[in-house]
This record gives structure tokens, sequence and C-alpha cells, in this order.
């Protein structure tokens, strides 16, 4: 690994870590702002999936969507999430798997404790990026959360994963 793609994985690391973040602090202002304007957010159903058009997601937001979910939590009507559910992840493993000078494919690997008052919850997942280099910042144009348990009933997932 020569000097450019070591300083490349720890900016994309950090970029990665920085989400996490924004997530389990429920920074959802400045966590949708890590997106750019064509983003897909992406959380499929029952195993890996294929085509998010012909099979069932958990979550399948374009940008807008993405805009509307935040907003919904500022509403304070997210009675599953009040109060809002106590957050750590750990992020490892992370891989850039493609470098095409605009777009990298980014992969790594996440547990989310959760504390809930139903009880406390881990959740497990390979996480997907495709993040592109926009005005000198990385952004997220896709994300892809392939939970380890996704084929099976799933309690109410009511923050942004």
């Amino acid at each position: 690994m020569n000097v450019e793609d070591l300083l490349l994985h720890h900016e994309v690391s950090q970029f990665i870590y920085r989400e996490g973040r924004l997530q389990d602090n429920h920074e959802y202002d400045a966590w949708e702002a890590l997106w750019t304007d064509d983003g897909v957010y992406w959380i499929p159903a029952n195993g890996e999936a294929g085509d998010p058009e012909q099979e069932m997601s958990i979550i399948y937001d374009n940008r807008s969507r993405i805009a509307l979910r935040v907003r919904q939590f500022h509403t304070g009507k997210r009675y599953s999430q009040s109060p809002r559910s106590p957050l750590r992840r750990v992020i490892s493993n992370v891989e850039v798997l493609e470098n095409d000078g605009t777009d990298l494919v980014v992969t790594a690997n996440a547990i989310v404790f959760e504390a809930h008052a139903r009880g406390d919850t881990l959740w497990g997942s390979r996480n997907e990026y495709k993040l592109r280099r926009e005005g000198g910042v990385l952004r997220m144009a896709g994300k892809k959360v392939v939970l380890t348990n996704n084929e099976r009933a799933l309690y109410s997932m009511a923050f942004l994963i």
C-alpha cells in the first residue's frame, strides 16, 4: 500500500466514523448534510437482496425521502423514539474496494448497541458505501446496510442505522 492509499483509507475511515457518531448522537441534520443530492439509503430485507426495485426492503430512500425522514424526527411524534434510544456503535474492517477517481466503493462492519425501554438490542451489519468527492470533501452517494439478522422479524428500528 502506498502513501496515497494510506491517506485515502484514513480519510474514508474518518468519514465513516463521523457518520456513525452523528447517528449515535441523533444529529440527523448534520448526518443528512453528508449526502449527495442523488444519494440512496438502502436496508434490504431477507438477506443480501438483489434489486431494491424488485424485492422488499426495510428502507429504500432516495435523497428527498432521506430529508423527509429527518424532518419526521424533528416533529417529536416518533413515539417509538421518545425518549431517544442511547446508541453506540463500533465500526471495523474499513476497506476501499474501488476507486475510479470520482466514486469510491467502501465496506465496513458495524455493531450498534441500542438501549431501549423494551430491552437492549445489538444490530450487526455490513455496510457498503458509495462515496464521492464534492467540493474537495467526501459525501455519501449511497449507503447499503445489510443487517446480519434481516431475515427474521426485527424490533422497531426507529433510528437511522
